[in-house]
């Protein structure tokens, strides 16, 4: 899992660690059996690496200004 999570730096990506809340950043480092992940607030999160279940790559879609209909 470490392996595949570095391949991941620099990308926005959202995880899952079973029953607890997803946890969205950009992967900032990964080492040690942690995954640092960057927020929109420039916080960072530790993940323990054991822990992690579940991960998506996070595509941003643009949003056009507009009406929706």
């Amino acid at each position: 899992m470490e392996e595949f999570l570095k391949k991941l730096t620099g990308k926005k990506i959202d995880i899952s660690c079973g029953q607890s809340p997803t946890v969205r950043g950009d992967v900032v480092e990964v080492k040690n059996g942690l995954l640092y992940l960057r927020d929109e607030d420039e916080r960072v999160a530790y993940v323990a690496i054991e822990k992690v279940a579940i991960v998506w790559e996070v595509k941003e879609h643009q949003t056009r200004p507009g009406f929706v209909i």
